[in-house]
C-alpha cells in the first residue's frame, strides 16, 4: 500500500494478486512527490495488520546499491567467539544494515554469522571452534540491494581474550659473588590466557631501614637471572613482574633482603624450580633443577625432604637415605587427602648444601577425570603412547619428555597432537628407547601422566607388534592325510577359529589346484575344518600338498609330502606305510587290509578322557592317533548308555572324539565311559564328574546401572564352582583389569566386587564378568551409563522447545 507523504490516504498498489516475493516494483508515481509505503500479509484466514510505514521517499531520488564496507578487524573475545568491526562504506544511503560471514582458514566454505541485518559496525560472531583460525567478510544492504563483499580479514585464532599475568612469587638467591647475584622465582599462577613473553626485575638498595628511591629494571625470558654491577656487601631487595601480549602484570611482593657477598661455602647452593607433577591419591613425581652454585666440588646427588603441612611438629622427614643421581623422584606411600610440601638438597664431597625453596602445598588425591598415558599397538604394528586431556584451555600444549627431560631429538619418534589428544609413536622401538615417557598439558591444573618402557615391556610390545603386523591363523592340527574306503585320499587340517571372510588356497607342487572332477574342496568356517578329497592316487600325484589360509590379515599354511622314486611313501602321524612297487599294490593293500590295522591302532592310541569348559557347557574328549569311519564309539553315563539329544551330543573333529554336555545340571554328575570297538575288542576310557560344579555367577549384578558423573559406583556379586573358578573382566568385549580408577576384587573364592570411587563419562560401557573352571564357563553383563546433570537438563529443555 502507498500514500502521499503527510496524508493518511492509503491506496493498495497490487489490487488483484497477492505478491509472494518480498520485493515489488511500484509504477505510475508522480514525479517530485514524496511517498510512504507499508505491507500487509495474508493467508486463507484473511489479511493481517499493516507493517509500520517507511520513511518518505521522493520520486526520482534514485537509490544505488551500497559499496563494500572496509577495514574488517577481528579481535579475540571468548574461546568460542570473535568480535568483528568494520567501517561504513563511503556515500552510504539509507542502509538497512550489514551481513557478516566467517570461514575456517583454508576451507573455502563460508557460513553466515547473522540472520538479520546488523545496524552498527560491530558484531560478535558466536559458535566458533576453539583453536581454529577464521577469516571474516562483511557486506552492506539497503533497499536497492546487497553490496559486494568487503576484503577478507586477517586470520585470527579463536581464543579467550587475554589478560596480564598475576605476580611471580618465592624469589630466592641461587648464587652470589662480590658484584652479582643469581635470582630464581616461580612462574605466576595465572598466565593470562597466553604465553608469558618475559619478566621484568626491579631491584633497590636497602640502607638499614630505608630504600633507594630509584629502582633499576632488567628484562629476561627465563625463570632465573644474573644481576650484575651490584655493590659488594650491599643489601638488596627484588621485585619481579611477568609480561604477555596483554601487557605487564602486577609485580611480586618485595623479596627478603639479600646481601651481595662472595659465597665461599664448600657445599652446594640450593636446587631450584622444584615442582610436583603426576599427583595421585598415594603418589606424585617431584622434579627439580641442579644448583647454580655447586660448591668447591661437583654435585654428587640429591636428598628429598617432605612433611605434612598440617602436622603439629615442624619436622622434615628425609625421603631417601642414599643420594639420588637423577633430578626426579616418584614418591609413593602418601595418604589420600593429606597436604604435603617438599624441598630438595644437593650434596657434594664437602657435604649437603642449602635446601631449595619449599614447594607449594599439594594434596594427595586423584582428581575426577584423571587420565593416564596408554600404550597401544595398532593393526600395522605401530607402537604408540597416547594421552588425552579434556581440561584444555585455548593455549594448552602437550609437552612430552623422556626421563623428565623435554624431547628434542625426534629422529626415533613421531608426535602427533590433535585437539585434546596427543600420540607419541616409535619409529623402531629398541634399547635406545628405554625410559620413562611423561606428558604434561600446559595451562591446566596439573594434568600429567607417564609410562615406563623397560626391557621386559619392550619385548612384550615388540612381540605384540609382530603379531599385529603379521598375524597367523592358529591351528588345532597340521595338515594330515587318510585313505578312504573307495581309494579316495582325504587331506585335512583344523584351525582354532575362522571368520566369515576366511578363505583357503590349495596348492600342489607350487601350483594352485581347484575344485573339479579330481579334487573336492571344503572349508567349514564354523568348525575351522579345511579338507580336500582327491579322487584316487596316481603316480603323477606324488609331491608336496599345501593348504594356505587367509583370514583378514592373518595367514598360515601347512604342508604334507607324498614322495617316492617310482614308488610312493606316505608319512602320517607316526604311522609309516611300507614301500610298494606300484600304486595299484598300495591301493589294494589300503582297501583290503589297512582299515582293520588303523581301527586297532586308533582304539589303542586313544588318550585318557579330559574335561574342557566351553561357552555352552562341558566337553569330554580324547585324542586318537588316527581315526577311521569304521571305528565305533559309544558313551555310557552311570552304567546307562547315553541317548543323544540337542543338549548332549557326540562327534569327531579331526583326531578328537568328544561328548558335549550343554547347560549341565546336577543330574549330569557321575562316571562317564567312552567305548571304542575296533571290530573284535572294546577299549574304554573313563572320567568321573562326581562332586564337581560348573563355574557360575549366582547373582547380585543388575543389567543396567545409570549413575551421575562424580558419584561412587559399587557393585558386587557371588560366584560359585568346584574347583574354585577363575574370575576375569571385560569392558566392551576387551580385557579389563584393576587400575587407579577402577578396583576389582575377588575374595574368599566367591565374593566379587567392582568399585569406582568417582565415575566419569569415560566409565560408560558394557562390563562383563567371566567365571571359568574346568567344568564350565559363564558370563554376566552389566551396562553402566554415566550422565551429566547439566546435559540432561539441556536435553529436556531442547525437547520442550
Amino acid at each position: 500500500m502507498q500514500c502521499v507523504a503527510g496524508t493518511e490516504d492509503w491506496q493498495r498498489v497490487n489490487t488483484e494478486i497477492p505478491v509472494k516475493s518480498p520485493r515489488f516494483a511500484v509504477f505510475d508515481l508522480s514525479e517530485g512527490k514524496s511517498y510512504c509505503f507499508r505491507v500487509r500479509c495474508c493467508n486463507s484466514a484473511g489479511i493481517g495488520e499493516p507493517s509500520e510505514a517507511t520513511e518518505a521517499t521522493v520520486v526520482d531520488d534514485k537509490l544505488d546499491i551500497p559499496k563494500a564496507p572496509g577495514r574488517i578487524m577481528p579481535t579475540r573475545n571468548t574461546d568460542t567467539s570473535v568480535v568483528v568491526t568494520w567501517t561504513e562504506p563511503p556515500d552510504a544511503k539509507e542502509l538497512v544494515g550489514y551481513y557478516i560471514e566467517s570461514s575456517v582458514e583454508g576451507s573455502g566454505r563460508w557460513e553466515p554469522c547473522n540472520n538479520n541485518p546488523v545496524k552498527g559496525t560491530r558484531f560478535v560472531c558466536h559458535g566458533l571452534s576453539t583453536g581454529e583460525k577464521y577469516i571474516f567478510r562483511v557486506r552492506a544492504v539497503n533497499a536497492a540491494g546487497l553490496s559486494e563483499f568487503s576484503q577478507e580479514s586477517e586470520p585470527i585464532e579463536v581464543k579467550a581474550a587475554i589478560a596480564a599475568p598475576s605476580p611471580p612469587y618465592d624469589i630466592v638467591v641461587l648464587e652470589s659473588v662480590r658484584d652479582s647475584m643469581v635470582l630464581g622465582w616461580k612462574q605466576p599462577e595465572a598466565i593470562g590466557g597466553t604465553e608469558i613473553t618475559g619478566y621484568y626485575v626491579n631491584y633497590r638498595e636497602v640502607f638499614h631501614l630505608t630504600v633507594s628511591p630509584n629502582p633499576k629494571l632488567i628484562s629476561t625470558m627465563l625463570l632465573i637471572l644474573q644481576i650484575e654491577n651490584l655493590k659488594e656487601n650491599m643489601v638488596y631487595q627484588f621485585q619481579v613482574a611477568a609480561a604477555n601480549l596483554a601487557g605487564v602484570g602486577a609485580p611480586s611482593k618485595p623479596s627478603k633482603s639479600f646481601k651481595c657477598e662472595e659465597w665461599t661455602i664448600a657445599v652446594p647452593g640450593p636446587p631450584h624450580d622444584v615442582k610436583c607433577t603426576e599427583v595421585r591419591k598415594d603418589s606424585l613425581v617431584l622434579l627439580w633443577k641442579e644448583p647454580v652454585y655447586s660448591g668447591r666440588t661437583p654435585v654428587v646427588g640429591y636428598y628429598v625432604d617432605m612433611k605434612e603441612t598440617e602436622a603439629k611438629e615442624e619436622r622434615w622427614r628425609s625421603v631417601n637415605e642414599k643420594p639420588l643421581q637423577k633430578k626426579y623422584l616418584k614418591i609413593g606411600g602418601l595418604t589420600q587427602g593429606v597436604s604435603y610440601v617438599f624441598r630438595v638438597r644437593a650434596a657434594n664431597q664437602a657435604g649437603v648444601g642449602k635446601p631449595s625453596d619449599v614447594t607449594d602445598a599439594v594434596i594427595a588425591e586423584t582428581r575426577p577425570g584423571t587420565k593416564e598415558v596408554v600404550v597401544d599397538v595398532d593393526d600395522n604394528g605401530v607402537i604408540s603412547l597416547n594421552f588425552e586431556c579434556d581440561q584444555m584451555s585455548p593455549d594448552s600444549k602437550f609437552i612430552w619428555s623422556k626421563n623428565y627431560e623435554p624431547i628434542e631429538d625426534d629422529s626415533r619418534l613421531n608426535i602427533d597432537t590433535k585437539g585434546g589428544k596427543s600420540k607419541l609413536s616409535f619409529k623402531n622401538l629398541g634399547e635406545d628407547d628405554l625410559g620413562i615417557y611423561s606428558c604434561i598439558v600446559t595451562d591446566t591444573d596439573g594434568v600429567s601422566s607417564s609410562y615406563t618402557i623397560d626391557e621386559e615391556e619392550m619385548k612384550r610390545l615388540l612381540a605384540l607388534s609382530h603379531e599385529r603386523q603379521f598375524p597367523t591363523v592358529p591351528l588345532i592340527s597340521e595338515l594330515a592325510v587318510e585313505i578312504l574306503e573307495k581309494g579316495e585320499v582325504r587331506f585335512w587340517l583344523q584351525a582354532e577359529k575362522l571368520s566369515g571372510n576366511a578363505k583357503a588356497n590349495f596348492v600342489f607342487n607350487d601350483k594352485e589346484i581347484f575344485n573339479g572332477e579330481k579334487y573336492k574342496m571344503k572349508v567349514d568356517k564354523n568348525t575351522g575344518l579345511v579338507e580336500m578329497i582327491m579322487d584316487k592316487l596316481e603316480e603323477k600325484d606324488e609331491g608336496t600338498y599345501t593348504f594356505q589360509l587367509q583370514d583378514g590379515k592373518a595367514t598360515n599354511q601347512s604342508s604334507l609330502v607324498l614322495i617316492g622314486d617310482g614308488r610312493l611313501i606316505c608319512i602320517m602321524q607316526g604311522v609309516g606305510f611300507s614301500l610298494f612297487s606300484t600304486l595299484t599294490d598300495l591301493s589294494v593293500f589300503l582297501c583290503h587290509n589297512f582299515a582293520c590295522l588303523l581301527q586297532d591302532r586308533a582304539s589303542l592310541s586313544a588318550t585318557d578322557l579330559k574335561i574342557q569348559s566351553t561357552a555352552e557347557g562341558i566337553r569330554l574328549y580324547s585324542y586318537v592317533t588316527y581315526y577311521v569311519e569304521d571305528l565305533r564309539v559309544g558313551w555310557v553315563h552311570n552304567d546307562t548308555q547315553i541317548k543323544f539329544t540337542d543338549r548332549m551330543r557326540t562327534g569327531v573333529t579331526g583326531e578328537q572324539i568328544w561328548l558335549q554336555i550343554n547347560e549341565p545340571t546336577p543330574q549330569d554328575k557321575g562316571r562317564y565311559i567312552m567305548e571304542l570297538f575296533d571290530g573284535s575288542t572294546t577299549h574304554t576310557k573313563t572320567v568321573d564328574l562326581s562332586g564337581q560344579d560348573r563355574a557360575r555367577v549366582l547373582g547380585g549384578l543388575p543389567d543396567v546401572v545409570t549413575i551421575q558423573e562424580g558419584k561412587a559406583l559399587n557393585l558386587s556379586c557371588t560366584v560359585w564352582g568346584d574347583p574354585t573358578p577363575e574370575v576375569s573382566w571385560l569392558k566392551n568385549e576387551k580385557s579389563f583389569v584393576s587400575d587407579a580408577n577402577c578396583i576389582l576384587r575377588f575374595e574368599s573364592g566367591k565374593n566379587v566386587s567392582f568399585s569406582i570411587s568417582t565415575v566419569s563419562t569415560q566409565d560408560s560401557g558394557k562390563y562383563s564378568i567371566v567365571v571359568k573352571n574346568k567344568y564350565g564357563t559363564e558370563t554376566s553383563d552389566v551396562t553402566v551409563s554415566v550422565y551429566i546433570p547439566e546435559e540432561e537438563r539441556e536435553s529436556e529443555q531442547e525437547k520442550k522447545q
